[in-house]
């Protein structure tokens, strides 16, 4: 079988940018009980949407469910069952084991993920797991490659997830207190406030044995970002990542961007396909917004070190790289040569516009048009503004449109 493609999806929008971008199936969440509780998630109004999306594509859906549950919301996961039995789900992905008895009971139809939240990274546990009814188990990301081929020769009926590109947490598998502790938003319970990527400034350093006496702390500029990590990055890496037993590559992001889901798991697609232009697109996940990249822990057991094979020369900065901004997607065709867009950006005549779409690496136009919705024509259109697009260019529905950002790095 395949190694499957599982992308994020934060709301509608991006579940079916997901699918159309390549992926074989995406993950979700309930508004009430996942661990992205900012996303935007799911609300009932869409199950509809969900499951047309989902019989056109025949794609799966599985619904993270994965918070620690506080004796409230289990009360009240208990109390949405027919609610939860209404969503086409493949699979729930749970971290909190008293989940288990709620789900077998009412859904066992349905398959058991265990959540990355979960920490599991030996095959004892693996195979614990697996006798209790989980059919996957999403590794937590201290796991390396090594790690992986021996639970997967040890519990070899056992499917195995792993994130492969995205955010860290700074804290084991996501345990962290940090948000709690600074804000009272708790991470473990879907609203991390992202404390770890504040900016810190750090004045001075007092050693045990001088009492008294402190060392200055010095880190180009005035600020420093210790406690935050890299972002991983394993797109050159797919085929060992498969031979060493994966059965899926999870893309981390709900809270992401439409554009970022869609280049990002595009991407993955070209190199789990091998397709012979996947380097034009993997050039676009070093424009996305993003942190300096990594492969984490799969290449080794002790801290994360930058292993990413980039041919295309990148500096580095202490905060998010950005090479592109998004201006909107392109919606459907009027007639020849016009389509409607959903603006989320300022576009102006006089620019040049990117397009990209599923298996186009690159369309560019500087003399397209910008319209009103009657057809006359306009300067400019601004973010959620309606309006129309004249040009030349061979579009599709769904293209997502870009153009080269002003400020890079930031």
């Amino acid at each position: 079988m395949a190694i499957e493609l599982l992308s994020p999806a934060g709301n509608y929008e991006k579940l079916e940018t997901a699918f159309n971008y390549g992926a074989d199936a995406a993950y979700m969440g309930m508004t009430e009980f996942s661990l992205r509780a900012n996303a935007g998630n799911f609300s009932q109004e869409e199950v509809d949407k969900v499951k047309a999306l989902k019989e056109k594509t025949g794609k799966k859906v599985y619904c993270t469910l994965n918070i620690l549950f506080k004796e409230s919301q289990m009360e009240k996961l208990h109390s949405m069952k027919d609610e939860i039995a209404s969503w086409p789900f493949d699979a729930f992905i749970v971290s909190d084991i008293g989940t288990v008895p709620f789900l077998k009971k009412n859904f066992p139809d349905k398959g058991l993920h265990l959540s990355t939240q979960a920490s599991c990274i030996n095959s004892e546990s693996a195979k614990m797991y697996k006798d209790m009814g989980f059919e996957r188990v999403i590794l937590g990301r201290e796991a390396s490659i090594s790690d992986i081929k021996r639970i997967k020769d040890k519990v070899p009926e056992l499917e195995l997830e792993a994130f492969v590109h995205g955010a860290m947490c700074m804290s084991y598998s996501g345990r962290c207190m940090l948000s709690s502790y600074l804000t009272g938003r708790s991470a473990n319970r879907g609203d991390c406030s992202h404390t770890c990527r504040w900016n810190y400034k750090m004045y001075a350093l007092e050693e045990e044995e001088r009492k008294g006496t402190y060392f200055p702390i010095e880190e180009n500029g005035d600020y420093t970002t210790i406690l935050s990590s890299k972002d991983l990055c394993m797109i050159d890496h797919v085929k060992e990542l498969e031979e060493a037993g994966l059965s899926s590559l999870k893309i981390e992001g709900r809270m992401k961007s439409v554009y970022y889901v869609a280049v990002v798991t595009r991407a993955y697609r070209k190199a789990i396909d091998d397709d012979k232009d996947k380097d034009l697109y993997k050039r676009d996940i070093f424009d996305v917004s993003h942190r300096e990249f990594t492969t984490g822990f799969f290449f080794r057991d002790d801290p994360i070190e930058a292993r990413v094979d980039d041919d295309v020369s990148r500096p580095t900065s202490y905060g998010y790289e950005r090479s592109y901004t998004f201006l909107g997607t392109v919606g459907k065709k009027v007639k020849d040569c016009v389509w409607e867009i959903d603006c989320r950006n300022q576009i102006k005549n006089g620019q040049t516009l990117e397009f990209i779409g599923p298996d186009v690496p690159l369309l560019s136009d500087s003399n397209f048009k910008i319209l009103d919705e009657n057809g006359f024509p306009l300067f400019k259109l601004d973010h959620m503004k309606k309006g129309l697009i004249q040009t030349s260019l061979p579009l599709k529905e769904g293209y997502i449109i870009r153009r080269i950002s002003d400020q890079k790095y930031f």
